[in-house]
């Protein structure tokens, strides 16, 4: 008699638990499936606390609600899954600024992150050098290759489209910088588009055109009641009773060790004093670069270093509630560097969305304080740093803006993947090295797919595919 398949899921953030439950949905019935969440709670950067009366992230605030392919993204189709379909919220302002010289200037529409497909457009913001971008008889990129996205736009359209508008947008998504970061992986719809395309342009409007917008269609959504809401969704439907599956949910569990087994694999729980010993058939590893190197130094050496070669940003979100501020009607503002302050974006809470709002006209105004290599102005105290983003506020508005009734400073370390060129190859090579193998392991998350909730869902449920199709050739 077969035994029942036990599988841990190393990682208690949204791509573990979106793993968990897929193999939950899937596995045959007895499989055991433990989560190991190293905090005191799930669901990582999704974590929403009452401040001002209201529910206000803390971390990610929202995610797209198309996939690439033009159906739901894999965050909404797991919100319904969990049975919130009905819950989900769209901004009711959706336009944001760029925040230069004292003005707010739109921020222009035609643009794969700031990378225009229309030069016209963008002209308000920055001066494009159109003369760079003649065609030259070839694709912009070779089949597999892989460059910084400052690289490419600097080249085909000039320094001021880059500094002015493509790297504030990266800035707001991944705290990096355009000339650091990999197109592929960041902007992968314009990477495809550029290994055939001859100038970038044609290459921004050829990504687009592979994507239309869906009409009536909102581009993002949130959770009514804050995304936390969405973790006890899908941490309600692992425990429930009526799957064939059983799955635990461990917090405060750290696994120090990772080694093969008989079985499969042996894992290591808990201080080292009174460590504990888990046999399991296979693993999801769904935690960052580094801590998920550290435990595949003794399992694929090569794999590791591969993986443990991502760097991270680092930052801090400041969140303020303030009485009756003059503020634009935008869902928020980007700050290019150029602009010499330490916050790189503001989000209106309380103009975005309207289920923030209150009737006495107190706002709720997040601001998002630092970039990769500036981890030093982090290092300044929680007053320093409400202080700080309050004077930029009424510098960057040219207002002073009333005093805050509450404000909460939430740091995040190493939060934010800073993407290298060649990236998506390394991340290959890694899981290729492991599948040769034969091992049944699989990774998943932020630091191999890319980041936004849609993603890192979907890499987790990628994750669950892949270790029960091994699970399954074993068996037969």
């Amino acid at each position: 008699m077969q035994q029942p398949w036990r599988i841990a899921v190393v990682g208690g953030g949204i791509a573990g638990l979106a793993a968990a439950l897929r193999l939950r949905d899937r596995a045959p019935a007895g499989t055991r499936i433990t989560v190991y969440e190293q905090s005191d709670e799930l669901g990582g950067k999704l974590r929403t606390r009452e401040f001002a009366g209201l529910p206000v992230e803390r971390g990610a605030e929202a995610f797209l609600m198309r996939d690439p392919a033009g159906g739901d993204s894999a965050a909404v189709a797991l919100a319904r899954r969990v049975g919130l379909g009905d819950l989900l919220r769209h901004p009711a302002v959706g336009q944001a600024a760029l925040a230069r010289d004292g003005q707010f200037v739109p921020l222009p529409a035609g643009t794969l992150i700031g990378v225009p497909g229309d030069l016209a457009a963008v002209a308000r913001v920055a001066r494009a050098e159109p003369e760079r971008d003649a065609d030259q008889g070839r694709p912009l990129l070779q089949p597999d290759e892989d460059v910084a996205v400052g690289e490419l736009v600097r080249r085909r359209l000039g320094d001021e489209v880059v500094e002015q508008l493509v790297d504030p947008m990266l800035g707001g998504v991944y705290a990096g910088r355009a000339d650091t970061l990999s197109l592929a992986t960041t902007i992968p719809g314009l990477a495809t588009a550029a290994r055939t395309e001859h100038t970038l342009v044609a290459a921004v409007r050829a990504a687009l055109a592979a994507r239309p917008p869906a009409a009536g269609v909102p581009v993002f959504a949130t959770v009514d009641g804050g995304l936390s809401r969405l973790v006890a969704a899908v941490r309600a439907a692992l425990s429930a009773a009526d799957g064939a599956a059983e799955v635990r949910l461990r917090t405060s569990a750290v696994v120090r060790e990772l080694a093969a087994s008989a079985a499969g694999w042996r894992l290591t729980v808990g201080p080292t004093r009174g460590a504990e010993r888990v046999d399991v058939d296979a693993v999801v590893l769904a935690v960052p670069a580094r801590p998920a190197a550290r435990l595949l130094a003794a399992v694929d050496a090569a794999a590791a270093v591969r993986v443990g070669a991502l760097e991270y940003a680092s930052i801090a979100l400041v969140t303020l509630a303030v009485p009756q501020p003059q503020l634009p009607e935008i869902s928020g503002f980007l700050v290019p560097a150029t602009e010499r302050t330490m916050t790189k974006a503001v989000t209106l809470f309380s103009t975005k969305w309207a289920q923030l709002r209150r009737s006495d006209g107190l706002a709720v105004v997040r601001a998002s304080v630092g970039r990769h290599g500036d981890e030093r102005l982090l290092q300044r105290s929680d007053d320093e740093l409400i202080d700080a983003v309050r004077a930029e506020l009424t510098r960057l508005t040219g207002v002073r803006q009333p005093a805050a009734v509450q404000s909460h400073v939430q740091r995040w370390g190493g939060a934010l993947p800073q993407y290298p060129p060649g990236h998506l190859s390394r991340v290959a090579a890694a899981r290729r090295s492991l599948r040769a193998a034969g091992r049944r392991l699989a990774l998943a998350g932020a630091a191999y797919d890319g980041i936004g909730i849609p993603v890192c869902v979907r890499s987790g449920e990628n994750a669950a595919d892949e270790i029960l199709t091994k699970l399954e050739g074993v068996r037969r």
